[in-house]
């Protein structure tokens, strides 16, 4: 098992921008359903004060639904916001070590709790109830924590 101390400090950057992406896409899916409609995307991008033509909103949900199922997906939400995201070394290298960092009690799987705590020892400002929604929202399972394999699944959209 990896101590906190042992994810680097771009590996900590990049769970940084992922998990504000996962805070984003729970802000955009307003009725929490799980994916945003085109309808939730302009309305939040209204609310920040951004003024998208329907044509730009439609622009955007197509460039980012790759299944074409008129909905993005956190998947596709993530992939979409991270593609220019840099890693430096082995992205596998780089999400085991960076998961270990977030296991703390070598269970290989992170729960909210763990997640908590290993934000606020980075000095982030997230509340527990926020752990354990980002936890619920990655979770691929169910089971209340976010396997190795869950956390592959999210944080390949950095690829």
């Amino acid at each position: 098992m990896a101590q906190v101390g042992s994810v680097s400090a771009d590996t900590t950057e990049t769970l940084r921008q992922v998990l504000s992406l996962v805070e984003a896409f729970r802000a955009f899916d307003a009725d929490n359903d799980g994916a945003i409609t085109s309808a939730e995307l302009g309305g939040i991008l209204s609310s920040l004060g951004y003024n998208a033509s329907e044509q730009d909103v439609r622009a955007m949900m197509q460039q980012g639904d790759k299944n074409k199922d008129g909905l993005l997906s956190m998947e596709e939400f993530l992939e979409m916001n991270t593609k220019d995201m840099e890693l430096t070394g082995s992205l596998s290298n780089s999400l085991r070590i960076a998961f270990e960092g977030f296991d703390l009690d070598g269970d290989e799987s992170v729960t909210g709790e763990e997640l908590f705590q290993v934000m606020a020892n980075f000095g982030a400002e997230m509340s527990l109830e926020n752990a354990l929604a980002v936890i619920a929202s990655m979770d691929g399972d169910g089971d209340g924590a976010v396997s190795f394999e869950d956390f592959k699944l999210i944080i390949n959209c950095v690829l």
